[in-house]
């Protein structure tokens, strides 16, 4: 598939398609230590510690202008190349010694950015967009780091360096979704495992990594416990780890950032990115993403980050109460049920990197840019119901989003003058139990959610006078019935409507 070249002006023709060059490396959080990327790896093996991936040649970034750039990224949205249509338009940034064959395009990436109707706006006070993440391909942000997580596994298999892969993660359910599928695409070279918490995994969720075909092994207690299997297995056995703890993951999900800045035409001055928290690998993204683009110029300012929390998991808001950062101390925190069940962790393996990527992004705008707030069960939930009456798709995690947004502006650590970018995780479709638990008013105590009136919305059953003409597929009725039922129908749901005749 190829497009005119000649709409493409000359100085950009040689970057269109991206050449693999240059190293990656994985570097620790906590000792600085150095390793290669030919082999499968997730933590230090000196100290333990987690792993962020760089680029060795970075600075060569820096000698194409900023401006150019932007032009190389606007260009390649016109290019037909699967390899380049995903998050890997951003191939220099993501994985510049990934060859374009080696890189799996599922339709993940560029996903939609729209804009709150009126009506939400002013209910929550500011201009703001969802980016609806839930259009991904396994209808989660999840497929972003596992397109770089799989690219780069694929990448050591078509060199030789690994196979008869066995990939394992631990999830809330998006994870194992996204890992199960991508997985599967390279089947059978790659198998996969999933672990979730018994009953703490939506139905919804549970039958994806089922219908690709992973293995699937429910266990007692809480997404935490899983995680501690799977680290104990990948410690200890030849597998490939596909949680946040894989550096790929969180280079991959670091697209979501460049897509913003593409999408409001690289002005990020004025604008506001607002991310649920779960195990931190995707705020540590969205941050470290932002950070790679301003340092080479291609934006100009770094946007205000503001993590949200639910008071049911609350480890990072907890840790950033302190003011004074050389006396904050992470402790990890016994969840509680939460309708944001992606966000349920009390133990973030990422807390390291967002520890350390927080300073740096402050430090790089000169004052404080990232905040963090805390909300209620109750406000995720009608906040959520607000936003998918109004027009959105969006999960518990994105109603989180909002829940905190507004509260963020009541405390004006957001201005309503600026514009923000809510992050809708998942597809609304996948956290539907929540929505008729509220709906039916039966939320168990532990959540500590109570049906609002205004949100709820139920079917209503019609049915005719008569009894005798009731229609259904084993028998159809005669027409002068049928006439006689449409018109009994009609006349009821008219007027529950109080529609006007238009006779």
């Amino acid at each position: 598939m190829k497009m005119n070249l000649d709409m493409i002006p000359e100085a950009i023709k040689p970057y269109l398609i991206p050449e693999p060059k240059g190293e990656l490396y994985y570097k620790c959080l906590g000792c600085d230590s150095q390793f290669s990327i030919d082999n499968l790896l997730y933590v230090c093996p000196e100290c333990g510690q987690v792993l962020l991936l760089h680029y060795r040649n970075a600075a060569d970034l820096k000698n194409i202008s900023g401006k150019t750039w932007q032009q190389i990224f606007d260009f390649r949205k016109l290019l037909k190349t699967p390899a380049l249509k995903g998050i890997y338009r951003y191939h220099e940034f993501i994985g510049p010694c990934i060859p374009l064959n080696s890189i799996i395009y599922l339709g993940e990436g560029h996903t939609p950015v729209v804009e709150a109707n009126e009506h939400l706006k002013n209910k929550a006070g500011i201009r703001f967009f969802y980016k609806n993440d839930g259009q991904n391909p396994s209808a989660s942000f999840k497929d972003r780091g596992m397109a770089s997580a799989l690219s780069s596994i694929k990448y050591l298999l078509d060199q030789g360096r690994v196979s008869d892969v066995i990939a394992v993660c631990a999830s809330t359910g998006d994870t194992s979704a996204a890992a199960a599928l991508y997985a599967s695409y390279l089947y059978p070279l790659v198998k996969s495992a999933v672990l979730l918490p018994h009953k703490k995994v939506t139905a919804q969720q549970l039958s994806q990594p089922l219908g690709s075909g992973a293995s699937v092994f429910e266990i007692p207690g809480v997404f935490d416990d899983c995680m501690k299997v799977v680290e104990h297995l990948s410690n200890n056995y030849s597998v490939a780890l596909l949680n946040s703890k894989n550096a790929w993951r969180i280079l991959g999900q670091e697209s979501y950032s460049y897509e913003i800045a593409q999408d409001f035409d690289w002005d990020m001055a004025d604008k506001v990115v607002v991310v649920p928290i779960g195990n931190a690998g995707n705020i540590s993204a969205v941050m470290n993403g932002f950070i790679k683009f301003y340092e080479v110029g291609i934006i100009d300012a770094l946007p205000k980050i503001i993590g949200i929390q639910s008071e049911h998991a609350d480890p990072v808001y907890k840790y950033y109460l302190e003011p004074d950062e050389n006396k904050r101390k992470f402790k990890p925190v016994n969840t509680k049920p939460s309708v944001a069940q992606a966000a349920m962790i009390g133990n973030p393996v990422s807390m390291p990197r967002v520890i350390q990527i927080v300073k740096n992004y402050n430090e790089l705008a000169g004052q404080q840019r990232v905040n963090f707030v805390q909300v209620t069960e109750q406000s995720i939930m009608d906040w959520q119901l607000e936003a998918n009456q109004n027009g959105h798709i969006t999960c518990t995690q994105g109603g989180e989003c909002l829940a905190g947004l507004h509260i963020a502006v009541k405390q004006n650590i957001v201005s309503k003058n600026e514009t923000a970018i809510l992050d809708a995780t998942a597809h609304a479709i996948k956290f539907s139990e929540f929505q008729n638990l509220y709906f039916e008013k039966s939320f168990p105590k532990a959540y500590e959610v109570t049906s609002n009136a205004q949100y709820l919305n139920k079917p209503s059953l019609i049915l005719p006078d008569d009894g005798n003409i009731v229609p259904s597929q084993e028998k159809r009725l005669k027409k002068e019935q049928l006439e006689t039922f449409v018109k009994d129908i009609s006349g009821k749901i008219a007027k529950r409507l109080n529609l006007k005749s238009s006779k």
